[in-house]
């Protein structure tokens, strides 16, 4: 059994909100760990990180190099790769794959891998997701466990607050446990927080609950301040324990965070965009762009996919009947912006959304 919990999350819990397609960082920290019994250890590490976002394809990639007592090294891995099939009417298939293993120099090590596939529908503001698949863990020294993990998930945005919820039910061993957690995340002007927390359901095996919080501040647009704390529940597939910590760190980003602002009031004329035979055509400048959708209240916020022109210019053409809409553009499948030089109004959130006329 390898003792030592997992500081990956520990240290690397929150790597921060990332816009664009691309973001690599660099997190540098001290911590401290305890467990049940009232053992605990002080630890360093550093922990790199790097995301990669695109419409249909999401890739992290993380690690962690730490500390542990009598002198013993840690290293750590996780690689998480989500792929989905194209939106139609906001539902899509979708596949994951995760792989993460523990090395130590005294040669422990464990390692564990699943994967899933969900179907899942998403709309402007939120979605949920069900699917399930296999897991395996290899522990050194012991033999590999199976496992069937399924997971149901639903995430949805009201303002500046991102809030999501999980329950996944695994088979392990020839007996179930179901994780059920619940987090929200928050991102504003330069500070980026989020607080989670979760249960272990199972009569097998127990019950158990554990939670975290994590905040970053941006005193650079390229380099963050982290505090978090809280505990984790244990990994049955590395054997790795339940266990408490606090951690305080820095992290430097490779790009600097984007942070874009808003006007509060309308400056500018609504989008009027020009007929073709019975519909209208909608022409939006989005440059740097790798995808563009447009969704709107003329149908209860559906996701359209907008096509290229070159230029940076995108267009979108559908039947829609005279009269005033509000609209809201997704950028490569994840942001959501409204465009320059259209008149905007403050939605219910608190948000901003564009006004689009059709005469």
């Amino acid at each position: 059994m390898i003792r030592y919990a997992s500081l990956f999350c520990l240290m690397s819990l929150a790597p921060g909100a990332v816009s664009g397609q691309a973001q690599a960082s660099l997190g540098a920290g001290v911590g401290s760990v305890r467990y049940p019994g009232g053992s605990r250890f002080a630890t360093v590490a550093l922990s790199p990180v790097f995301e990669l976002e695109a419409p249909d394809v999401a890739l992290t990639i993380g690690g962690s190099i730490a500390s542990l007592p009598a002198g013993i090294w840690s290293s750590q891995g996780r690689a998480d790769l989500w792929g989905s099939t194209p939106s139609v009417g906001g539902v899509r298939l979708a596949l994951e794959g995760i792989g993460a293993g523990v090395t130590r120099t005294d040669g422990a090590w464990s390692s564990e891998a699943y994967g899933l596939a969900e179907v899942l529908w998403s709309a402007r503001n939120g979605g949920v997701a069900v699917g399930g698949g296999p897991a395996a863990g290899w522990v050194v020294n012991d033999s590999q466990v199976t496992a069937f993990h399924g997971r149901g998930r639903a995430w949805w945005r009201n303002g500046a607050a991102l809030y999501a919820v999980n329950v996944e039910p695994t088979r392990f061993l020839g007996a179930w446990f179901t994780d059920v957690s619940a987090g929200i995340s928050l991102d504003i002007n330069r500070v980026s927080a989020s607080l989670w927390g979760g249960a272990r359901l199972s009569a097998a095996y127990g019950s158990k609950g554990a939670g975290s919080a994590m905040i970053q501040y941006f005193a650079l647009p390229n380099l963050a301040i982290e505090v978090g704390g809280g505990s984790y529940l244990p990994d049955p597939y590395q054997e790795l324990p339940r266990a408490g910590y606090v951690t305080a760190g820095i992290r430097l980003f490779a790009r600097h965070r984007s942070t874009p602002t808003r006007p509060a009031t309308p400056v500018w004329p609504p989008l009027a965009p020009p007929r073709r035979g019975d519909s209208v055509v909608v022409r939006i400048r989005m440059e740097g762009a790798q995808a563009v959708a447009i969704s709107g209240d003329w149908d209860n916020w559906g996701i359209h996919p907008m096509h290229p022109l070159g230029g940076g210019i995108w267009e979108w053409a559908l039947k829609l009947t005279t009269g005033t809409y509000r609209f809201d553009l997704q950028v490569n499948g994840r942001d959501w912006v409204v465009p320059d030089g259209v008149a905007l109004i403050k939605d219910r959130d608190g948000g901003m959304l564009a006004l689009l006329v059709v005469r």
